[in-house]
C-alpha cells in the first residue's frame, strides 16, 4: 500500500454541472438492465464501468465520469432492482458481480477499469478477483468490505428488519408514510458529510430518483434482500472457505485506488485503510471532512487521485512494452 499520487486540479476539465448522462434500456439473459453512457472526449480513451452502491444508481457517477471523458469512455449500469433495472432473482454480492460479468461480456470492453461504491466495491472486489482478465484497474470508493461492529454504521438500525419474516413489507410501508423530499434529505444527510457541496441541480436529482424508488413495486424488496445478502458476505468473509471477500481482496492483481470519507457514516471508517493493507498494488486516498459517497461530494479530488492512478499505471505499461 501507498498514498495515492494527485494529479494537478489544474489538468482537470473546468468546472461544470453537467446533467445526468443519457441512458437506454438492454435486455439482457431476459431482463432490463439500465446503462448510462459517458462518451469519451479525449482520442485514446479506455472502457472504464461504474458501479453504484446500495440504494443508488449509475446517476451517482455522473460528475466523476465527466471529468473523467478524456481518460475513459465510460458507462455506469443500474444494478438489478435499482434505479431504472428490472428486478433480478437474486440480492446477493455473487449475483451482481456475476451480473457485472455479463454486461462487461455482452459489450465487448473488457478489460475494463472498473469503479464501485460501497456495495458496488464488494462486487467489484469480486469481479477483479475471479476475473482478473476483465478487469484493468480498480477504485473502491468507501467499498463496503466485511466489518462486524454495525454500530459503526447507520445501516446498523436495520439488522432486526433482517429477523422479521417478510421484513420487506415493513420497509416498504416505511417507504409509504415518507415523503419524497423528508427521503431525499435523510438520503443526503446519511451519505454526505457536508451537504453544501451538493449543488441544487444534484439534489433535485436526487429526488427524482427518490420519485422512480416510489413507483417501482419491488424496490423494498431489493432493498432488503440486498441488505441481507451484504450482512451474509460479511459473516461468510469470517469464516473458512473460499467466499470470504476479504480473501478475494488478497487476491486481486489489478492495480487498485482505495478512497474513504474520514466522516463515512455508513461504512466503519476503517474498512478503507485495511482494503488497501490487503489489496497487493494499491493506493490510499482518505479525506477529511468527507462523508460515503465521495464521488459525488468532493468528485474533483477523487478524479484527481483516479488519473493519478492511471498515469502511474499506464506509465508501467509502456515500460513494459518497450522493454519486451
Amino acid at each position: 500500500m501507498k498514498p495515492a499520487t494527485l494529479w494537478p486540479d489544474r489538468l482537470l476539465p473546468a468546472h461544470s454541472v453537467p446533467p445526468p448522462w443519457p441512458g437506454h434500456e438492454v435486455r439482457l439473459d431476459g431482463t432490463v438492465t439500465y446503462v448510462r453512457e459517458t462518451p469519451a472526449t479525449g482520442p485514446d480513451a479506455e472502457p472504464a464501468l461504474y458501479v453504484h452502491g446500495l440504494g443508488g444508481s449509475s446517476q451517482n457517477w455522473t460528475d466523476l465520469a465527466g471529468l473523467l471523458a478524456d481518460r475513459l469512455d465510460g458507462q455506469a449500469i443500474d444494478l438489478p432492482g435499482f434505479g431504472r433495472s428490472e428486478p433480478g432473482q437474486r440480492y446477493t454480492v455473487p449475483a451482481f458481480a456475476q451480473r457485472v460479468v455479463r454486461w462487461i461480456e455482452y459489450s465487448g470492453r473488457g478489460p475494463v477499469h472498473l469503479f464501485g461504491n460501497s456495495l458496488g466495491g464488494a462486487i467489484s472486489v469480486r469481479v477483479a478477483a475471479l476475473r482478473p482478465d476483465l478487469v484493468r484497474t480498480l477504485t473502491l470508493v468507501s467499498p463496503a468490505l466485511p466489518f462486524l461492529d454495525f454500530r459503526r454504521s447507520l445501516q446498523g438500525r436495520m439488522l432486526p428488519l433482517l429477523a422479521i419474516p417478510r421484513g420487506e413489507r415493513l420497509a416498504a410501508w416505511r417507504l409509504a408514510q415518507t415523503s419524497p423530499e423528508v427521503m431525499a434529505q435523510e438520503v443526503m444527510e446519511a451519505c454526505v458529510a457536508d451537504l453544501s457541496r451538493i449543488c441544487d441541480q444534484r439534489r433535485q436529482e436526487a429526488l427524482e430518483e427518490i420519485r422512480v424508488r416510489y413507483e417501482a413495486a419491488h424496490y423494498a424488496s431489493a432493498y432488503v434482500r440486498t441488505f441481507r445478502g451484504l450482512v451474509s458476505s460479511f459473516v461468510r468473509a469470517y469464516l473458512p472457505g473460499s467466499g470470504s471477500l476479504w480473501r478475494m481482496a488478497r487476491s486481486v492483481r489489478a492495480p487498485a485506488l482505495v478512497v474513504g470519507g474520514r466522516q463515512d457514516r455508513m461504512v466503519d471508517v476503517r474498512v478503507a485503510p485495511q482494503t488497501a493493507r490487503v489489496i497487493p498494488d494499491s493506493r490510499l486516498l482518505m479525506l477529511d471532512g468527507v462523508g460515503h459517497v465521495a464521488q459525488l461530494e468532493v468528485p474533483r479530488l477523487v478524479a484527481r487521485a483516479v488519473v493519478g492512478l492511471l498515469t502511474e499505471t499506464g506509465d508501467s505499461v509502456r515500460r513494459a512494452d518497450l522493454a519486451g
